[in-house]
């Protein structure tokens, strides 16, 4: 019997990053769907908790599968040859088929950072489980910033897999990072930012951060480890300090106390520490932070 021919690096490269390109869609409509889904079980709980009648006509059916693909502005439906990702958007100019209205220029940098994430993982760790994984965290990363940023939402239908993930491929050893590394990274990405949010509240009667944002630092130290947590901390931080300044500013917002979501820095900084590789970040920093203490 002949043995299997593996297959190249080259090729493997390649279909990886077309896989990353159809979970680019995915994330497109996860970003679309998940909030809406989770808003429609909220409103049920909370009107089965107050005992206020629940309406007895059967809903359409709305989650991740169904109802196919519509236009947001129109509600078409649309055809399998109007899903493919990148493609599709320049078929038809970045409008629709049906209404001509403009279709959100998101739709194909989701896809395309999909794909450059993939293709960066296979690359980097070949056909590997790492190469998976690293895959997945990128991708719930960019859902989160692109949720978040619309909603103030960071689910934990997102949050509590990519950190047990984490911890698991930390303990399958499927990615480079010791297990109480991971451990230690995600209690205290956890803790440090419910203390930040416990002093901000005492000093200023207010509410800072939401829950999410520590559950979304725990699941970051969870891959990225204990040591790198306060690169990620330092440069969400600041990010988010110059866009809130800078929105302020062009008056974009009315005032100081305006909430400006966290969570897209904190996934930024994530995606921009995947993008890095291990212990670039760190490098990259102290040009920038020279006060922070990172890499002296």
């Amino acid at each position: 019997m002949p043995a299997s021919t593996p297959i190249s690096p080259t090729l493997f490269i390649v279909m990886f990053t077309l896989l990353g390109l159809l979970v680019g869609s995915f994330l497109n409509l996860l970003i679309h769907r998940l909030p809406r889904m989770l808003q429609a079980q909220w409103a049920a709980q909370c009107a089965e908790i107050a005992g206020t009648p629940i309406q007895t006509e059967k809903a359409p059916r709305f989650n991740l599968m169904l109802p196919r693909s519509r236009c947001p502005q129109c509600e078409r439906q649309l055809l399998w040859f109007q899903n493919i990702p990148v493609l599709s958007y320049l078929a038809l100019r970045g409008r629709c088929a049906g209404c001509r209205q403009p279709i959100g220029i998101r739709y194909p940098v989701v896809e395309l950072a999909s794909a450059a994430f993939f293709m960066l993982a296979a690359s980097r760790h070949g056909a590997t489980p790492a190469a998976l994984l690293w895959s997945a965290c990128a991708s719930i990363l960019i859902a989160q910033f692109c949720i978040d940023l619309d909603t103030q939402l960071l689910p934990d239908d997102l949050n509590y897999p990519l950190l047990w993930t984490g911890l698991l491929a930390a303990t399958l050893g499927w990615i480079a990072l010791p297990l109480p590394s991971a451990l230690w990274g995600a209690m205290l990405g956890y803790a440090s930012l419910w203390v930040v949010t416990q002093a901000h509240h005492l000093l200023t009667g207010r509410t800072g951060m939401g829950h999410g944002d520590f559950k979304l630092l725990a699941a970051l130290g969870a891959w990225f480890g204990a040591d790198h947590l306060v690169a990620l901390i330092l440069l969400s931080s600041v990010a988010g300090s110059v866009v809130g300044g800078v929105l302020l500013l062009s008056g974009k917002i009315a005032g100081r106390h305006v909430a400006i979501p966290f969570g897209p820095f904190l996934a930024g900084a994530g995606l921009l520490a995947i993008a890095a590789g291990p212990g670039r970040l760190e490098r990259w920093l102290p040009p920038l932070f020279p006060f922070s203490g990172i890499g002296g």
